[in-house]
């Protein structure tokens, strides 16, 4: 089949790569210059297990503060009636626990063998770590989690809750003066750097049935007749089939083919530090839940990332969250990081939909497939999702269920 992707993020590369691999010709359409130049660009970097990530789900130990210096989520200017209707969807989710978490985590789980897998195969090295530390600075954020924690175990995640000797074992550089009453521990979890990742294995597919097209925008999609009309051009692009894998620019294209789907973007910061001193920085990867910040090592870097606001594209950059996001990483890891020059300062979007989880597979239009709105996991679920498309675009059956993660639940 001759297939279009629109975008080219981690979940559009991905989702070429697995069409090409079953035989598709398949071309990328991008507005931007470069592969994973916009949600992919700097992201937490953390893969499965999901659950436990910042901004992961609704509900399961993640509350929602709008208020007061604790705020989770920041509400700056400009807000619309779709931005106050999501907040109310996410708070209703969180409140009566419905986000489909053990479909999530199975995908996620799922999608971190799969990507292993084609870093092996390629030998892909993107700067990975594995094993991560959810800390926790009072018993209460333990009590929190629970919910979360036995949906990890009911899905075979192995998850242990430890005592502070134990964690400062496994993450020596944890400040000893930190408050830790405890830790989970997830030997199993991994990380690794989203846009390199996606970079080279965009590299290898260019020259084995996928053609990259930047610095193009596509208008409008078409399912009668199948294809892209491209800006600038008068005459339909036709393909077999289209996937729209573009985060926010999919809510712009969908209304006019009459897919409606109730998606924001949700600001998120990361700050990516030069190491300074090894035995002072994460081995791997650790979340302070209390602040719904993760802090992980790439290679010879250290990212710190949190934060989220509803808040134009072009907004300024917030000082008070990029200052909570450098003092989280003082509180527990002081001196692991050079902080006073050659910093990587990024905001950038995670498209949402309010109960946490993407919409994979058909939309209910001939020919065209969605994968998108995958929010904070999208680096999480990204080669899971592109493998499970081009399955149920060869009609063959997924290798992981999907209940909960279809266009139907809107």
């Amino acid at each position: 089949m001759k297939i279009a992707i629109v975008g080219a993020g981690i979940v559009g590369v991905t989702t070429a790569y697995e069409l090409a691999s079953d035989g598709h010709e398949v071309t990328v359409f991008d507005q931007r210059s470069a592969a994973a130049e916009e949600a992919s660009f700097a992201t937490a970097g953390l893969l499965a297990p999901l659950l436990l990530s910042p901004w992961a789900l609704p509900g399961f130990g993640h509350a929602l503060r709008l208020m007061g210096p604790q705020a989770t989520l920041r509400l700056a200017g400009g807000l619309s009636k779709n931005h106050l209707a999501w907040v109310w969807r996410w708070r209703a989710a969180s409140a009566a626990n419905s986000a489909p978490a053990a479909a999530l985590e199975r995908l996620a789980q799922y999608s971190q063998t799969r990507a292993k897998a084609i870093a092996t195969q390629h030998e892909l090295d993107f700067e990975a770590s594995d094993g991560r530390l959810v800390l926790l600075r009072t018993e209460q954020e333990r009590a929190d989690l629970q919910p979360a924690l036995q949906v990890l175990r009911d899905c075979g995640v192995a998850a242990s809750d430890i005592d502070s000797a134990a964690a400062h074992k496994i993450e020596p550089g944890l400040s000893p003066e930190a408050p830790l009453a405890g830790a989970i521990h997830l030997p199993d979890a991994s990380a690794g750097n989203c846009r390199l990742f996606a970079q080279l294995l965009r590299q290898g597919t260019q020259g084995s049935g996928v053609q990259f097209v930047f610095n193009t925008r596509v208008d409008r999609i078409s399912s009668t007749p199948t294809g892209v009309a491209v800006q600038g051009e008068s005459e339909l692009r036709r393909f077999d089939a289209v996937v729209l894998c573009a985060g926010m620019a999919s809510a712009a294209l969908m209304p006019a083919m009459g897919v409606q789907l109730p998606m924001t973007a949700v600001y998120g910061y990361s700050v990516s530090a030069p190491l300074r001193e090894s035995t002072h920085a994460p081995r791997a990867s650790v979340v302070d839940m209390a602040q719904q910040i993760s802090i992980t090592r790439l290679g010879q870097r250290v990212r710190i990332a949190g934060g989220a606001e509803l808040a134009g594209a072009d907004a300024d950059h917030h000082t008070p969250t990029l200052q909570r996001l450098y003092r989280t990483l003082n509180d527990w890891f002081p001196g692991g990081a050079q902080l006073s020059s050659n910093l990587q300062i990024w905001r950038g979007a995670r498209t949402m939909l309010p109960d946490g989880a993407p919409v994979i597979g058909a939309s209910g239009l001939p020919g065209l497939w969605l994968n998108t709105g995958h929010g904070a996991g999208g680096w999480a679920l990204a080669c899971g999702s592109a493998r499970v498309v081009a399955d149920l675009i060869a009609q063959r059956e997924p290798a992981v269920p999907l209940d909960g993660l279809g266009m139907r639940r809107f």
